[in-house]
Protein backbone atom coordinates (compact mmCIF):
# COMPACT_ATOMS: atom_id res chain seq x y z
CA UNK A 1 0.00 0.00 0.00
CA UNK A 2 1.02 3.90 -0.45
CA UNK A 3 1.44 5.00 3.80
CA UNK A 4 2.28 8.54 2.17
CA UNK A 5 -0.95 8.34 0.47
CA UNK A 6 -2.84 6.56 2.85
CA UNK A 7 -1.75 8.92 6.08
CA UNK A 8 -2.46 11.81 4.12
CA UNK A 9 -5.69 11.28 3.69
CA UNK A 10 -6.74 10.17 6.66
CA UNK A 11 -4.72 12.81 8.02
CA UNK A 12 -7.18 14.97 5.93
CA UNK A 13 -10.22 13.69 7.36
CA UNK A 14 -9.26 14.00 10.84
CA UNK A 15 -8.07 18.06 10.20
CA UNK A 16 -11.28 18.84 8.98
CA UNK A 17 -13.48 16.71 12.13
CA UNK A 18 -10.81 18.99 14.92
CA UNK A 19 -11.55 22.16 12.67
CA UNK A 20 -15.48 21.49 13.16
CA UNK A 21 -15.16 20.05 16.90
CA UNK A 22 -13.37 23.55 17.90
CA UNK A 23 -15.96 25.51 15.72
CA UNK A 24 -18.21 24.07 17.69
CA UNK A 25 -17.24 25.62 21.06
CA UNK A 26 -19.96 28.48 21.10
CA UNK A 27 -19.29 30.51 24.01
CA UNK A 28 -15.76 30.40 24.30
CA UNK A 29 -13.19 33.32 24.84
CA UNK A 30 -11.36 34.29 21.77
CA UNK A 31 -7.87 34.64 23.51
CA UNK A 32 -8.40 30.79 24.88
CA UNK A 33 -9.84 29.79 21.18
CA UNK A 34 -6.70 31.69 19.46
CA UNK A 35 -4.68 29.11 22.18
CA UNK A 36 -6.33 25.82 21.95
CA UNK A 37 -6.34 26.02 18.53
CA UNK A 38 -2.25 27.09 18.52
CA UNK A 39 -1.71 23.72 20.49
CA UNK A 40 -3.90 21.46 18.31
CA UNK A 41 -2.69 22.31 15.34
CA UNK A 42 0.96 22.73 15.02
CA UNK A 43 1.83 20.21 13.11
CA UNK A 44 1.34 17.18 14.57
CA UNK A 45 1.09 13.78 12.51
CA UNK A 46 -2.09 12.47 14.06
CA UNK A 47 -0.79 9.33 14.92
CA UNK A 48 -3.37 8.86 17.61
CA UNK A 49 -6.77 9.43 15.79
CA UNK A 50 -5.32 8.18 12.82
CA UNK A 51 -4.42 4.54 15.01
CA UNK A 52 -8.60 4.25 15.78
CA UNK A 53 -9.50 4.78 12.18
CA UNK A 54 -6.92 2.37 11.18
CA UNK A 55 -8.25 -0.07 13.94
CA UNK A 56 -11.83 0.61 13.12
CA UNK A 57 -11.30 -0.41 9.47
CA UNK A 58 -9.44 -3.37 10.76
CA UNK A 59 -12.51 -4.66 13.03
CA UNK A 60 -13.74 -4.59 9.62
CA UNK A 61 -15.65 -1.26 9.62
CA UNK A 62 -16.16 2.05 7.78
CA UNK A 63 -13.48 4.91 9.76
CA UNK A 64 -16.03 7.39 10.35
CA UNK A 65 -17.88 5.52 13.00
CA UNK A 66 -14.21 6.04 15.16
CA UNK A 67 -13.86 9.77 13.99
CA UNK A 68 -15.79 11.88 17.03
CA UNK A 69 -13.58 9.50 19.35
CA UNK A 70 -10.51 10.53 17.12
CA UNK A 71 -10.56 13.73 17.55
CA UNK A 72 -11.10 13.19 21.69
CA UNK A 73 -8.05 11.39 21.13
CA UNK A 74 -6.29 14.44 19.50
CA UNK A 75 -7.70 16.87 22.49
CA UNK A 76 -6.59 14.71 25.21
CA UNK A 77 -3.26 14.01 23.63
CA UNK A 78 -2.59 17.60 23.10
CA UNK A 79 -3.25 18.88 26.44
CA UNK A 80 -0.77 16.52 27.36
CA UNK A 81 1.82 18.35 25.35
CA UNK A 82 0.28 21.35 26.57
CA UNK A 83 1.09 20.56 30.43
CA UNK A 84 3.95 18.05 29.95
CA UNK A 85 5.88 21.27 28.33
CA UNK A 86 5.29 23.61 31.59
CA UNK A 87 8.04 24.74 33.77
CA UNK A 88 6.87 23.21 36.73
CA UNK A 89 7.20 20.20 33.82
CA UNK A 90 9.22 19.62 31.75
CA UNK A 91 10.11 23.18 31.19
CA UNK A 92 10.70 22.67 27.19
CA UNK A 93 10.42 25.81 24.84
CA UNK A 94 10.30 24.17 21.92
CA UNK A 95 7.66 22.02 20.23
CA UNK A 96 7.18 20.86 16.75
CA UNK A 97 9.64 23.31 15.72
CA UNK A 98 7.51 26.51 17.38
CA UNK A 99 7.24 27.87 20.74
CA UNK A 100 5.16 26.64 22.76
CA UNK A 101 2.04 27.25 23.87
CA UNK A 102 2.92 28.60 27.73
CA UNK A 103 5.89 30.41 26.50
CA UNK A 104 3.51 32.19 23.55
CA UNK A 105 0.39 32.91 25.48
CA UNK A 106 1.42 32.41 29.24
CA UNK A 107 1.61 29.62 31.63
CA UNK A 108 -2.38 30.76 33.09
CA UNK A 109 -3.52 30.72 29.70
CA UNK A 110 -1.41 27.70 28.55
CA UNK A 111 -2.89 25.64 31.30
CA UNK A 112 -6.71 26.75 30.80
CA UNK A 113 -5.93 25.84 27.16
CA UNK A 114 -4.88 22.26 28.33
CA UNK A 115 -8.25 22.15 31.10
CA UNK A 116 -10.14 23.06 27.75
CA UNK A 117 -9.10 20.62 25.61
CA UNK A 118 -9.35 17.84 27.75
CA UNK A 119 -12.92 18.46 28.72
CA UNK A 120 -13.38 19.31 25.15
CA UNK A 121 -12.46 15.90 24.29
CA UNK A 122 -15.21 14.47 26.36
CA UNK A 123 -17.86 16.78 25.04
CA UNK A 124 -16.47 15.87 21.24
CA UNK A 125 -16.95 11.94 21.93
CA UNK A 126 -20.14 12.39 23.42
CA UNK A 127 -21.95 14.60 20.92
CA UNK A 128 -20.51 12.70 17.87
CA UNK A 129 -22.48 9.20 18.36
CA UNK A 130 -25.45 9.89 16.77
CA UNK A 131 -23.60 11.03 13.63
CA UNK A 132 -20.99 8.06 13.70
CA UNK A 133 -23.86 5.60 14.24
CA UNK A 134 -22.35 4.23 17.49
CA UNK A 135 -24.55 2.10 19.43
CA UNK A 136 -24.70 3.71 23.41
CA UNK A 137 -23.12 0.77 24.93
CA UNK A 138 -20.12 0.88 22.71
CA UNK A 139 -19.89 4.48 22.87
CA UNK A 140 -20.15 4.08 26.45
CA UNK A 141 -16.97 1.77 26.61
CA UNK A 142 -15.19 3.86 25.02
CA UNK A 143 -15.25 7.02 26.89
CA UNK A 144 -14.40 5.14 30.02
CA UNK A 145 -11.41 3.06 28.24
CA UNK A 146 -10.40 7.03 27.12
CA UNK A 147 -11.21 8.16 30.87
CA UNK A 148 -8.98 5.29 31.89
CA UNK A 149 -5.67 5.86 29.74
CA UNK A 150 -5.94 9.53 30.31
CA UNK A 151 -6.57 9.45 34.17
CA UNK A 152 -4.17 8.78 37.24
CA UNK A 153 -4.05 5.12 36.78
CA UNK A 154 -3.37 6.03 33.13
CA UNK A 155 -1.69 9.12 31.65
CA UNK A 156 -1.51 11.63 34.35
CA UNK A 157 -0.08 8.71 36.45
CA UNK A 158 2.78 8.31 34.12
CA UNK A 159 3.45 11.82 34.13
CA UNK A 160 3.91 11.89 38.12
CA UNK A 161 6.01 8.95 37.94
CA UNK A 162 8.00 10.15 35.01
CA UNK A 163 8.63 13.42 37.26
CA UNK A 164 9.32 11.65 41.07
CA UNK A 165 11.97 9.29 38.78
CA UNK A 166 13.76 12.51 37.35
CA UNK A 167 17.35 11.86 38.76
CA UNK A 168 17.12 8.71 40.20
CA UNK A 169 18.62 5.32 38.66
CA UNK A 170 16.28 4.04 36.46
CA UNK A 171 15.84 0.34 35.64
CA UNK A 172 14.42 -1.68 32.80
CA UNK A 173 11.50 -2.20 34.86
CA UNK A 174 10.85 1.29 36.12
CA UNK A 175 10.73 2.94 32.57
CA UNK A 176 8.60 -0.03 31.46
CA UNK A 177 6.35 1.31 34.12
CA UNK A 178 6.42 4.63 33.31
CA UNK A 179 5.77 4.25 30.13
CA UNK A 180 3.04 1.69 29.73
CA UNK A 181 1.17 5.04 31.45
CA UNK A 182 2.36 8.17 30.23
CA UNK A 183 2.67 7.24 26.45
CA UNK A 184 1.10 3.50 25.72
CA UNK A 185 -2.12 4.05 27.47
CA UNK A 186 -3.62 6.51 25.20
CA UNK A 187 -1.94 4.62 22.21
CA UNK A 188 -3.41 1.30 23.34
CA UNK A 189 -6.60 3.36 24.02
CA UNK A 190 -6.87 4.68 20.17
CA UNK A 191 -6.54 1.10 18.99
CA UNK A 192 -9.30 0.11 21.64
CA UNK A 193 -11.71 2.46 20.69
CA UNK A 194 -11.84 2.02 16.51
CA UNK A 195 -12.23 -1.47 17.17
CA UNK A 196 -14.84 -1.12 19.81
CA UNK A 197 -16.54 1.81 17.24
CA UNK A 198 -15.97 -0.44 14.62
CA UNK A 199 -17.95 -3.59 16.14
CA UNK A 200 -15.05 -5.88 16.19
CA UNK A 201 -15.33 -9.29 17.23
CA UNK A 202 -13.93 -10.26 20.59
CA UNK A 203 -11.10 -12.50 19.14
CA UNK A 204 -10.51 -9.26 16.85
CA UNK A 205 -10.58 -6.85 19.82
CA UNK A 206 -8.29 -9.22 21.40
CA UNK A 207 -5.38 -8.90 18.86
CA UNK A 208 -5.45 -5.25 18.76
CA UNK A 209 -5.44 -4.88 21.82
CA UNK A 210 -2.34 -6.45 21.92
CA UNK A 211 -1.11 -4.82 19.13
CA UNK A 212 -1.99 -1.56 20.63
CA UNK A 213 -0.23 -2.41 24.06
CA UNK A 214 2.83 -3.24 22.15
CA UNK A 215 2.77 -0.22 19.77
CA UNK A 216 2.39 2.00 22.57
CA UNK A 217 5.75 1.20 23.95
CA UNK A 218 7.61 0.85 20.73
CA UNK A 219 6.53 4.51 20.00
CA UNK A 220 8.07 5.68 23.06
CA UNK A 221 11.23 3.44 22.64
CA UNK A 222 11.54 5.28 19.03
CA UNK A 223 10.80 8.55 20.80
CA UNK A 224 13.44 8.41 23.31
CA UNK A 225 16.05 7.77 20.89
CA UNK A 226 15.16 10.20 18.97
CA UNK A 227 15.15 12.82 21.86
CA UNK A 228 18.79 11.29 22.41
CA UNK A 229 20.20 11.19 18.95
CA UNK A 230 18.14 13.07 16.07
CA UNK A 231 18.25 16.77 15.00
CA UNK A 232 16.09 19.09 16.34
CA UNK A 233 15.53 19.84 12.39
CA UNK A 234 13.75 15.87 12.51
CA UNK A 235 12.45 16.06 16.07
CA UNK A 236 11.15 20.23 16.36
CA UNK A 237 12.99 19.85 19.99
CA UNK A 238 15.70 20.37 21.34
CA UNK A 239 18.54 17.46 20.90
CA UNK A 240 19.07 15.69 24.74
CA UNK A 241 16.75 17.16 26.64
CA UNK A 242 15.62 14.36 28.79
CA UNK A 243 19.40 13.49 29.37
CA UNK A 244 19.52 16.98 30.54
CA UNK A 245 16.38 16.43 33.29
CA UNK A 246 18.06 13.35 34.10
CA UNK A 247 14.57 11.46 32.95
CA UNK A 248 14.51 7.50 32.77
CA UNK A 249 14.44 6.72 28.84
CA UNK A 250 15.21 3.47 27.39
CA UNK A 251 18.40 4.73 26.54
CA UNK A 252 19.45 5.97 29.67
CA UNK A 253 19.21 2.12 31.13
CA UNK A 254 20.06 -0.03 27.23
CA UNK A 255 22.08 2.51 25.78
CA UNK A 256 21.19 3.77 21.89
CA UNK A 257 21.70 0.42 20.48
CA UNK A 258 20.01 -1.17 23.13
CA UNK A 259 16.92 0.94 22.91
CA UNK A 260 16.67 0.00 19.07
CA UNK A 261 17.21 -3.46 19.47
CA UNK A 262 14.11 -3.56 21.93
CA UNK A 263 12.06 -1.42 19.42
CA UNK A 264 12.46 -3.85 17.02
CA UNK A 265 11.89 -6.85 19.44
CA UNK A 266 8.41 -4.69 20.40
CA UNK A 267 7.77 -4.98 16.45
CA UNK A 268 7.91 -8.35 16.18
CA UNK A 269 4.94 -8.38 18.65
CA UNK A 270 2.63 -6.14 16.81
CA UNK A 271 3.08 -7.96 13.63
CA UNK A 272 2.56 -11.11 15.30
CA UNK A 273 -0.43 -9.90 16.94
CA UNK A 274 -2.48 -8.87 14.13
CA UNK A 275 -1.17 -11.81 11.94
CA UNK A 276 -4.23 -13.37 11.85
CA UNK A 277 -6.76 -10.24 10.89
CA UNK A 278 -5.65 -10.31 7.04
CA UNK A 279 -5.91 -7.41 4.66
CA UNK A 280 -7.71 -5.11 6.58
CA UNK A 281 -4.86 -4.78 9.34
CA UNK A 282 -2.80 -3.87 6.61
CA UNK A 283 -2.13 -0.05 7.35
CA UNK A 284 -1.60 -1.08 11.06
CA UNK A 285 1.35 -3.27 10.09
CA UNK A 286 2.72 -0.24 7.86
CA UNK A 287 2.56 1.97 10.89
CA UNK A 288 3.86 -0.07 12.86
CA UNK A 289 6.80 -0.92 11.14
CA UNK A 290 7.20 3.32 10.01
CA UNK A 291 7.59 4.07 13.71
CA UNK A 292 10.62 1.74 14.72
CA UNK A 293 11.91 2.83 11.45
CA UNK A 294 11.83 6.29 13.04
CA UNK A 295 14.37 4.63 16.05
CA UNK A 296 17.04 3.67 13.12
Amino acid sequence: MNIEAYLAERRAMVEAALEHALGASEGTPPRLLEAMRYAVFSGGKRVRPILALMACEAAPAEPVRALPFACALEFIHTYSLVHDDLPAMDDDDLRRGRPTVHVVFGEALAILAGDALLTEAFRVAANGVEAARVEPARALAIVGALATAAGAAGLVGGQVADLEAEGVAANLALVESIHRRKTAALIAAAVEAGAIAGGASDARRSALGAYGHALGLAFQVADDVMDAAAPTAMTGKRTGRDAEHGKATYPAVLGIDGARRAARELLVRCLAAIAPLGAPAEPLRVLATFVVERAG
